[in-house]
């Protein structure tokens, strides 16, 4: 019990000091809103998969490896994936599009299973979709999906190639047994993912709220500060890396 607890803690820190971690995730779970878990749990798995790539690519090829040079650059790597995230929510605030004004339906099953056929025209982005859409505060399946692939994938190339990762995992090696060092790996994944699914339902839940209480400028605001704070740490990590 108390290797798993102290995995899970070393998680949640790892998580919460990093902030890389959390402006990575910032835009996509904002342009979630009510599915902004999602965007967290796969952050958090892609995070914890490039970890363990890394981590066993180090034991079975560490003799091998450029570590210093890794090291080196990693930062940068992320430094550039930050900055193409901010400028990707900052492109999809200010984009114009819309279905041509074109009637399409909606499908509802509460109270019961029926259909509506309204017209969207979306005027800056996933801000405001239309009147349905403020009034419910949804955003469309396949939307939430491709962040959700999105974040997956950056987890993923966050945890490979955060290469400083590995002192988080140190402490397995150091346990008298491999089914404590499985115990504290696995606790170190579920803190992860966990803590990222805090963070990101929050942030979408902020944003839902400002959907239903019809409040476009806060929301803009707030879509905009997540782009913004994901740019300037991604400027921060590749000219000074901590």
């Amino acid at each position: 019990m108390l290797t798993f607890l102290t995995g899970f803690i070393a998680s949640v820190a790892h998580v919460v000091t990093g902030p890389d971690h959390l402006a990575a995730v910032t835009p996509l779970a904002i342009d979630s809103r009510k599915k902004s878990w999602i965007i967290g749990f796969s952050w958090g798995l892609g995070h914890t998969i490039g970890m363990l790539l890394i981590g066993l690519l180090f034991i079975l090829f560490k003799k091998f490896l450029p570590i210093e040079g890794i090291s080196k650059h990693s930062d940068t790597v992320i430094g550039f994936l930050l900055i193409g995230i901010g400028s990707w929510a900052l492109l999809r605030t200010y984009r114009q599009h819309s279905h041509g004004n074109r009637p399409h339906a909606h499908f509802h099953n509460n109270p019961f299973l029926y259909a509506h056929i309204h017209k969207h025209s979306h005027k800056i982005g996933p801000i405001i979709d239309s009147k349905h859409d403020l009034n419910h505060g949804h955003v469309h399946f396949g939307e939430v999906k491709q962040n959700a692939f999105t974040a997956l994938l950056i987890g993923i190339i966050h945890g490979f190639a955060g290469f400083s990762h590995l002192f988080a995992l140190l402490p397995s090696l150091a346990l008298p047994t491999i089914w404590s060092s499985f115990v504290y790996i696995l606790s170190f994944a579920l803190g992860t993912i966990f803590t990222m699914v805090v963070f990101a339902y929050i942030l979408g839940l902020v944003a839902f709220q400002s959907v239903v209480k019809d409040k476009p400028k806060f929301l803009k605001w707030f879509t905009l500060s997540g782009a913004l704070l994901a740019i300037s740490i991604g400027i921060l990590w590749i000219f000074h890396p901590f």
